[in-house]
Order: structure tokens, then C-alpha cells, then sequence
């Protein structure tokens, strides 16, 4: 099934949402003849890149006689980088070259970029034997080597890129997005070329702008060269009709998509909405996807499922920021579940991140019949006092009874629910707490269906908790997010402070050390036989306390 550059459905806008102003996508709009695009995906891990995905089949809706091109950088090896990019560049002569920058921070006790960012840090800052301490020296010297060498990289290919495309097109431009690049966008400029774009969050708009030789100052964007606008994170996107993603097009314009349709193992990316209505202290999807959650049509999203589903995928991930942000959205979730269901894809998986506490009995039922076979919730903690004070707005006691409805719906999958123990008041007996919770969780599921998903929250910018870092002393204005690569500025973005870090640090250096296979479930074993477990009822409770403590403490 395949959908036609014509056919563009409005954008549902839920009638308690605020609506804004929604702009045409004409077929026929003026634009530059003879305009190449090329997008050029910066090597990352091999994850599906629905976002230039979805950007070039946008700019095909809107432009039909545009020549476009995916060049994945992902699924070439390292040392042929530079030279698959000339080869693309000479062939294809475009005259937008569009970068995708993905990420550029792990916070993540995973390994990757040169070792186990969390060990290294933890070794050198907290391990009592000094060549432990001289191990983490050591790795976390060639894991700043290998960052610095990222960042290097990636700058060297986009000016390397740039350069070649005005060999053959002199007013070539260059816009440069990406999920790395809104949240850093500031600390951009120093690593771009005079004249490019530097794209925040959603780039549609700015791309047609671009492409009908428009002014697009008034988009999220910003020239290197020029100051970029006070604030600019925190404006709102200008919101876009979506319709089915055209896969005959992207098929034929993308040399590497069969990469992804190879193994079984790939989760392919399907997006249902966009936004994110919630203040979460330390997030930044709020601020990147703005807060007004833009639904897509139910029949659209089958649509593009289905394309993918002829082409052999049977798994999907729902990429929206929170599958179910709020209650208020339940009802969409239900028409798009019962629509899959209708559909005939009756042999499909899916996963998501999934707001645990916005789940009906009915959405459960679906939630099984349609092939949920994972899904994400991140809580944070397992302490309301502590998920109230990071603005996270959970009711935990709901999460429990929701998830006893999804187990008794017949779910019986698995569970992955993220943990940070470094949040605001953290202390002994709110550790104790999510460890009651985490316990009851597993009682519901059962202990080998739920992984506690060990994370550390990191210093973002543009985040209440980068401002509260700011008000208390821990950050100065002006300081540079990207110099983690510096021992003593890793340590206070990676948001460990005090008597905690302390704490944890040798509770997370036991868990490598004696379970690095099963890490999450190795550190929960460890606080609980250290700290104990409360009553379950002491971390469904949300106990108002002031003053307020500066930073989070455990308690000797």
C-alpha cells in the first residue's frame, strides 16, 4: 500500500489541546528549479533514521521534482567515511547538503565510545585501591580521546562536505539537525562552517522555506555567523500535516535502506505524535518537540505500518516522546490499537516508552492483542515524595495498579523501568523506598520480566535542573556542556553530588565488579542489602518537607 504525494490528511489537533496556527503543504509551490538534496546521517549506531526519513518524504510532498538522497553513514564502515561521502557528493552534486547529527553524550553504565563511561568515572573518582583509581585514569583518558575524536570527526565532515558540493554548486548550502545539535545548539558555531544552518528541533518548515528562497529567520534555526535568539529552545515548533510516510519513495532515493529490512532484530521506527506536555526537571524532549502534543491521524499511522509490514518488518517502535502523555490521549491510543488490530498485522511486536499511570483495563487488552512485547517506563524513582519534587507529575500507586491490569490483560513480556539514584533529596530512605517498589513491580511481572534500568541524570541544558544547578552554585552560567571530557566538569554533569556520589559510586563498583552482566538487578541486590526495604506505602507517599536540601545526601 503505498500513498501518493497528493493525498495529505490534516492534522488532528485533540480538543483540549491548545491548537495553533497548522501550515498547507502545497504540491505546487514555487520553489528554486534544479535543487538536489542530500542528507547525510553522521555515523551512529545503526538505528533507524526516521527523522531524515520522515524530513524527506515531507520535502517530497511538498517539492515532487526535487531530486533527493539518504546517505547513512551508519552502515559504512569507519575508515571508508570520508570517501563514500566524496563518491555521494560527486555523483549526486546537491545543492542542500543536510547533516543529521544524532547524539553526542552517554550517561548510560553502558559500554561504548572507547569503554564504560559510568565505571571509568566511578573508578577514578571513588575506588579506594589506587590502580583501580589509575584504571579509570587510564580509561577514561582514551574515552575522552575517542569523544574529542567524535566531535572532530563530525566537524571535519560536514566542512569536508560543504566544500566539495561548491566544487560543483558555488551557493551550495548546508543545514545541520539533529537530536545532538538542539540540545547543543549554542556550543554549535565552533565547530561549523561560516554560513550554516543550525537547525533546532522539527526541520520541515525550514526546509521548504529553504527551497522556495524564503525568509526562514522566523524558524527555529539560526546562521553561524549571527547570534542566535535568546531562548530559541524554548519557542514552539510550527506544526505540519503528516500523512503516511511514501516508502516506494524512500526505497528508491535511499541506497541503504535495505540494511534495515536484512535481520528480524530491527525495530523499525514509526512515529504517532509529536510534543511532550509534562516539566520533568532534568528532561529535554519538552523543550526540543515543544509541549503542545500534535496527534497523527490513526489511518496514517496504519498506512505507513502496513508499507513497512509488506516489506517483511514485524517489529515497530513507537518513537513519540511518551506513547500515552496524558490521559486526556488515552482515546487516540485506543482508535490507533483498534485499528492495527483490524488491519490484519496480526503477527507483529511493538514497543514504546509508555506512561504507565495513563492506562485503562481496555487499553491493556489491546495493548496485548497487538503484539507489545516491550516497553519502557521511566519513573526515575520509585519514591513519590522524590518523582513529585522532579516535576515528573506520576502517580505511582496508579502505575502499580495499571500494570497489575496489563499483567492480568495477559501480558506476560518484558519490563524495563529506569532508575536514577542522584535526583534532588535523594537519600537512604527514598533508595529504601524505590526498592519496595521495584520489588512490587517484579511481584506483578515477575522477577526475571522486569530489568531495573540503571541511569544517572545528566546536567542538560536548557532543563530546570540545569537552572537549579545554576542557582545553587554547582554550575556557573556560560559553562561548556560539552567539556565532559574534563574529569571535574564529567562529575557535576553527570549529577552525582556529595555524600551520594560517594555512596553510589561504590555500590555501582561492587555490581561491575561481582554481576556486570546483569548490572541493574546487581546494584539493586547491593542498596537493598545496605539500606534495606520500606514499607511499600512509605514510597507511595508524597510527604511535603522544608527546607528544602540543597543537594542530595545519603546518610552515614
Amino acid at each position: 500500500m503505498t500513498h501518493s504525494s497528493s493525498e495529505i490528511t490534516t492534522l488532528q489537533s485533540h480538543p483540549n489541546e491548545q491548537t495553533s496556527h497548522q501550515t498547507d503543504v502545497p504540491t505546487n509551490a514555487s520553489y528554486t528549479s534544479g535543487q538536489r538534496v542530500l542528507y547525510v546521517r553522521l555515523p551512529c549506531n545503526p538505528i533507524f533514521p526516521i527523522g531524515v526519513v520522515y524530513l524527506a518524504d515531507h520535502v517530497h510532498k511538498c517539492f515532487p521534482d526535487v531530486e533527493q538522497q539518504i546517505f547513512d553513514m551508519g552502515t559504512v564502515p569507519p575508515l571508508d567515511f570520508t570517501a563514500v561521502l566524496d563518491q555521494r557528493i560527486d555523483s549526486f552534486r546537491p545543492t542542500i547538503l543536510v547533516f543529521s547529527w544524532r547524539d553526542i553524550q552517554i550517561y548510560a553504565p553502558v559500554g561504548g565510545r572507547g569503554g564504560n563511561p559510568l565505571q571509568n568515572a566511578f573508578e577514578f573518582a571513588y575506588a579506594p585501591n589506587p590502580l583501580v583509581r589509575m584504571r579509570g585514569a587510564i580509561g577514561g583518558a582514551r574515552m575522552t580521546a575517542t569523544y574529542l575524536a567524535e566531535l572532530r570527526r563530525n566537524e571535519k565532515l560536514v566542512k569536508r562536505g560543504l566544500k566539495r558540493a561548491k566544487k560543483y554548486e558555488p551557493n551550495a548550502q548546508v543545514v545541520v539537525g539533529g537530536g545532538a545539535v538542539s540540545v547543543f545548539y549554542e556550543q554549535m558555531p565552533q565547530m561549523l562552517p561560516e554560513g550554516a544552518i543550525v537547525s533546532v528541533g522539527e526541520g520541515e518548515t525550514l526546509l521548504e522555506k529553504l527551497l522556495r528562497n524564503e525568509d526562514f529567520s522566523g524558524e527555529r534555526c539560526y546562521v553561524v555567523g549571527e547570534q542566535p535568539r535568546d531562548r530559541l529552545i524554548h519557542e514552539q515548533p510550527t506544526p505540519v500535516e503528516k500523512s503516511a510516510c511514501n516508502y516506494d519513495y524512500i526505497q528508491a532515493m535511499w541506497p541503504e535502506f535495505e540494511y534495515y529490512l536484512q535481520e528480524q532484530d530491527f525495530y523499525i521506527g514509526v512515529q504517532t505524535k509529536r510534543g511532550c506536555p509534562h516539566n520533568c526537571c532534568y528532561c529535554i524532549y519538552t523543550v526540543v518537540e515543544g509541549k503542545q502534543v500534535r496527534i497523527n491521524p490513526a489511518d496514517e499511522v496504519v498506512k505507513e505500518m502496513r508499507q513497512l509490514y509488506d516489506r517483511g518488518i514485524r517489529k515497530f517502535w513507537f518513537t513519540d516522546a511518551q506513547f500515552i502523555p496524558a490521559k486526556r490521549y488515552i482515546n487516540d491510543a485506543i482508535e490507533l490499537l483498534e485499528k492495527i488490530q483490524a488491519s490484519g498485522m496480526t503477527d507483529i511486536n511493538w514497543a514504546a516508552y509508555i506512561r504507565a499511570d495513563n492506562l485503562t483495563p481496555r487499553l491493556c487488552e489491546l495493548m496485548v492483542a497487538t503484539g507489545m512485547n516491550y516497553f519502557e517506563i521511566g519513573i526515575t524513582s520509585g519514591s513519590q515524595e522524590l518523582v513529585r519534587k522532579m516535576r515528573m507529575g506520576y502517580n505511582l500507586k496508579t502505575v502499580l495498579q495499571n500494570c497489575r491490569d496489563l499483567k492480568a490483560a495477559g501480558f506476560d513480556e518484558y519490563v524495563s523501568v529506569n532508575y536514577s539514584f542522584n535526583v534532588i533529596d535523594e537519600r537512604d530512605e527514598t533508595i529504601s523506598q524505590t526498592i519496595a517498589y521495584h520489588r512490587e513491580l517484579e511481584n506483578i511481572f515477575g522477577v526475571d520480566k522486569v530489568e531495573p534500568a540503571i541511569f544517572f541524570i545528566g546536567l542538560q541544558p536548557h532543563t530546570h535542573l540545569e537552572e537549579y544547578a545554576f542557582k545553587n552554585n554547582i554550575l556557573k552560567r556560560g559553562y561548556n556542556p560539552l567539556a565532559i571530557y574534563l574529569p571535574w566538569v564529567a562529575l557535576k554533569l553527570l549529577w552525582n553530588p556529595g555524600k551520594l556520589g560517594a555512596f553510589f559510586g561504590d555500590v555501582c563498583l561492587e555490581a561491575m565488579r561481582t554481576n556486570p552482566n546483569d548490572f541493574g538487578r546487581a546494584v539493586m541486590a547491593i542498596l537493598e542489602s545496605r539500606l534495606g526495604k520500606a514499607p511499600l506505602t512509605e514510597a507511595l507517599s508524597a510527604p511535603v518537607k522544608s527546607p528544602t536540601r540543597a543537594l542530595a545526601e545519603v546518610s552515614s
